[in-house]
């Protein structure tokens, strides 16, 4: 029975003591929300419907920019999770198939996990994901007979026998979508909270002698996020997870506990990581790269063979090709690197194209920005730009051409040219140590007064 249909609600309940809503914060990188969409589009669903209630204009946003397609939903008013499914009804009226309810605060569901749920539908007519828990705490419980599911309690309404059971609910469910809102239509909100429970459903479906199984995974994946503390908790663990799983690539981590991973980092084998590096979003490192300490690298392509840092910043836009050195205190964005180009030191490169082999000495900065629109900078094979220059862009330095040191670049240099920019030096004999004498003698009388 494939998968047609995903309801990703977005999460209501918080602790986290933020104006932002709390599918919106920020693990790995990207929003929690994010995490919850990623693993559902892995199944290729049809629709997918993402009801939303407060910050519903901020998430929506976040969730368009993510999935076009993906399709938005409002639940005004929180009455429990069988009511905020039940807001998707309209986006997927008269789709045929399953339907698999995700949640957008429970970020580490596994694709894999949601394809053995999808499988067991063959042998059930509603399958739960479940989890057995070292601590069953607070979650609802999962009441069994062999291998059927009879029921779902929640924790305030469940007897102590209840309490006693340790296979707890994730929450996330896969029923056929017909099925599932005609079972919602039945449920009440005959309980402690006054809400309506989507977990009732499991026993509206065993009294009409539907059957009901679960598919279980490791207590990890079920990880939901409420407080501040949970969400660090979760990051903790997707770094350990990121991280291990980098160095059973063939990945050099130095110092392995500093180095922050984004969602989708990607590092070929041989990579080199020294310590306190960070890696933000859409960040791909091929293989025989070395980033080196305190370097931060955020939308950026490293080729085979290239050096990024010590304490260097790549941002969106960053192209590096093979054998690149970016060297300390060196910012790049928005722009192409040759083969064998170096920029070593105390330099910003923006919206640019540096040919191969070109060396951009200290200092160097592209000048792209005059307030309003952002200029290109062209900078040939082979051009050797002395220190400090400036480029003021739109400008074009030829191939193997040079700039004198200090110089200030406002039009195209031809290849193979020299260009000097800066103001003629001056000499006065004598004049520096009768200027200081002076300044020296004014301050002591000044003290003295």
């Amino acid at each position: 029975m494939a998968v047609s249909q995903i309801i990703l609600a977005a999460g209501q309940g918080s602790r986290m003591q933020s104006d932002l809503p709390k599918v919106l914060h920020l693990l790995a990188g990207v929003p929690l929300v994010t995490h919850a969409l990623r693993a559902g589009r892995a199944l290729a669903p049809e629709r997918v419907v993402v009801v939303v209630g407060h910050g519903s204009a901020q998430v929506a946003r976040v969730v368009v920019a993510e999935d076009e397609s993906a399709q938005i939903a409002h639940q005004p008013e929180q009455k429990g999770t069988a009511h905020a499914v039940l807001q998707a009804r309209a986006a997927l009226e008269g789709q045929a198939g399953d339907v698999i309810v995700l949640y957008g605060d429970t970020p580490f569901i596994r694709p894999e996990t949601l394809e053995q749920m999808q499988a067991a539908r063959a042998a059930h007519d509603i399958v739960v994901l479940g989890f057995d828990a070292a601590d069953p705490g607070r979650y609802g419980r999962l009441v069994t007979d062999g291998d059927a599911l009879e029921r779902i309690v929640e924790f305030k309404d469940a007897t102590a026998e209840e309490r006693a059971i340790t296979l707890c609910n994730s929450g996330v469910i896969c029923a056929d979508r017909a099925l599932m809102f005609d079972l919602i239509d039945a449920v009440g909100n005959d309980n402690a909270a006054g809400e309506y429970y989507l977990t009732d459903i499991i026993g509206l479906a065993r009294a009409r002698g539907l059957s009901a199984g679960v598919v279980r995974c490791a207590e990890a994946e079920t990880l939901g996020i409420n407080t501040r503390a949970e969400l660090a908790q979760a990051e903790a663990a997707f770094q350990a997870r990121a991280r291990a799983e980098a160095l059973e690539n063939g990945v050099t981590l130095s110092a392995p506990d500093t180095v922050i991973f984004a969602q989708d980092t990607a590092l070929g084998r041989d990579c080199v990581v020294e310590p306190y590096v960070v890696f933000g979003p859409g960040v791909t490192v091929e293989s025989g790269a070395t980033v080196r300490a305190f370097s931060h690298l955020e939308g950026a392509h490293v080729s085979q063979g290239a050096v990024v840092g010590p304490y260097a910043r790549l941002r969106p836009g960053a192209e590096l090709a093979e054998d690149v050195r970016i060297g300390n205190f060196v910012e790049v964005k928005a722009a192409q690197i040759d083969a064998g180009a170096k920029v070593n030191h105390l330099s910003y490169v923006g919206d640019a194209h540096v040919g191969a082999g070109a060396n951009l000495g200290a200092g160097t900065v592209t000048c792209n920005y005059d307030g309003v629109f952002k200029h290109h900078t062209e900078i040939g094979a082979g051009a050797f730009i002395g220190s400090s220059t400036m480029l003021v862009a739109p400008v074009r330095v030829g191939a193997e051409a040079l700039t004198g040191s200090g110089s200030v670049i406002t039009q195209d240099v031809p290849d193979g040219a020299l260009a000097l920019g800066r103001g003629r030096q001056e000499t006065k004999p004598g004049l520096g140590k009768r200027l200081m004498d002076r300044l020296r003698a004014a301050k002591i009388s000044g003290k003295k007064d």
